[in-house]
């Protein structure tokens, strides 16, 4: 855990430079795609967070063989048949863990943001009615975390304007800028209990790529998603 920082400081850099060597790729083959998506696409971006609660599980007593990324990271779902996750913790038939890793890049947030949250939340009710229904055998509860990465930059900080045609708003989205929402957002899944955990960083392009960045809230931060991990982890060893 001393080490925690500097390893989440390397998968920051990792994603920035990661971004950069796919977009400059698939601009040299003539067939990049309309704005960032580009680096989006090409994926493994977040290869270095997922790597790194992989490394936290097997510090918490789950031997690596247990832990599935990239393949093998499908589980039965109640609304559809079944869910890729970004990492899988499976031991004995027993669900141990599943994680989902996802960012978001500028300068358009809007429609990204509807579709974040709406993917976040109904991929946690797939879940928790699956295993309801005893989709994964006899696991005792899971640890299910959502791990967010945003990019910090001038449209991500600006107040957003709400809607209020018929009723209004809760008061905490009044004029609140996208970082200030999906801050909102992770929060509010761990405490309706739709996550275990939730850890939050925001990162800007220039300094990401030097691994730099920031936690906005203390209650987000990835020392406490690991720790949760950790001993969820050592729990189910």
């Amino acid at each position: 855990m001393k080490h925690l920082p500097e390893q989440a400081s390397k998968a920051v850099a990792h994603y920035w430079q990661t971004r950069a060597t796919q977009r400059k790729k698939q601009e040299k083959s003539g067939k990049a795609d309309q704005g960032s998506r580009s680096a989006v696409t090409g994926g493994a971006h977040m290869d270095g967070f997922v790597t790194l609660f992989a490394n936290l599980i097997m510090q918490g007593g789950i031997p690596e063989r247990f832990i599935f990324r990239k393949k093998t990271i499908e589980l039965p779902g109640f609304f559809r048949p079944t869910k890729e996750w970004d990492l899988v913790v499976v031991r004995d038939r027993v669900l141990i863990a599943a994680i989902e890793a996802k960012s978001q890049v500028g300068p358009s947030f809007g429609n990204n943001f509807n579709n974040r949250t709406e993917e976040a939340m109904g991929s946690a009710l797939d879940l928790w009615t699956a295993y309801r229904e005893k989709a994964y055998l006899d696991s005792p509860q899971p640890f299910l975390g959502y791990f967010f990465m945003l990019e910090d930059c001038e449209a991500a900080n600006r107040p957003v304007s709400v809607q209020e045609p018929h009723f209004k708003v809760f008061p905490e989205f009044v004029g609140a800028s996208y970082m200030r929402r999906y801050e909102l957002f992770c929060r509010k899944l761990v405490l309706e209990r739709h996550y275990t955990s939730s850890a939050y960083i925001t990162s800007s392009a220039t300094e990401g790529v030097r691994g730099v960045f920031n936690t906005p809230a203390p209650d987000l931060s990835i020392e406490r998603f690991a720790k949760s991990l950790v001993a969820h982890a050592t729990a189910a060893r």
